[in-house]
């Protein structure tokens, strides 16, 4: 038989799809700038807790002298709001609570929940045609990748440290499958359980 009778599969022409519009150079790029992030982090915590303060130490007042709600809602509001303070710090703060998984998991809630608000901010903004083309100009090339790769642009945004509240605006914005949006940001909690492991182990 012919080998060009063969009619190819529909992951081969996605495979070959992905290839020709530099989709895999793309992520490999992310995955090499998201490295570095994460190992400065890492080294600046331990910098931070053997030459500055002590981290546990901290991370105990925190939760001895703030009520949990508050911290929430700084976590829920910052990750609303794109993503201005590092999950990372949050997810150290848990590990100090009497339930570390349980506060763990509403913590990666609140991300999911305060993407999904980002995602509509992004659609609200489109309604305001200076900030729209403001942020066209600004977010070009990010709202252009999120065309052309939908989902898999939103996997990065949930796994990686990118802000997923950024992501998350800019579906909103080229008003990305809402439903689609749903599935894809549920890797947000596959994130948040994968740095708990790596960050309880350091504080």
């Amino acid at each position: 038989m012919n080998p060009r009778s063969v009619k190819k599969t529909r992951l081969q022409l996605l495979h070959q799809y992905y290839s020709y519009t530099g989709f895999y150079k793309f992520l490999g790029t992310s995955l090499k700038k998201a490295l570095p992030p994460i190992l400065l982090f890492i080294a600046g915590l331990l910098i931070i807790n053997y030459f500055v303060i002590n981290i546990n130490d901290l991370l105990i007042y925190v939760t001895e002298n703030y009520a949990d709600y508050i911290v929430f809602s700084v976590f829920f509001a910052s990750e609303s709001l794109l993503g201005l303070i590092p999950p990372e710090i949050f997810i150290a703060w848990s590990d100090k609570a009497a339930s570390p998984i349980l506060y763990l998991s509403i913590l990666a809630l609140l991300s999911y929940l305060g993407g999904v608000i980002s995602y509509f901010i992004g659609k609200a903004i489109t309604k305001i045609p200076s900030v729209h083309e403001y942020l066209e100009v600004k977010m070009a090339k990010h709202i252009k990748n999120t065309r052309k790769w939908g989902g898999f642009l939103i996997v990065v945004g949930a796994l990686l440290p990118i802000p997923f509240s950024i992501t998350s605006i800019a579906a909103g914005m080229i008003r990305y499958s809402f439903v689609s949006y749903l599935l894809f940001g549920l890797l947000r909690f596959v994130r948040f359980y994968l740095y708990a492991l790596a960050i309880f182990n350091l504080v």
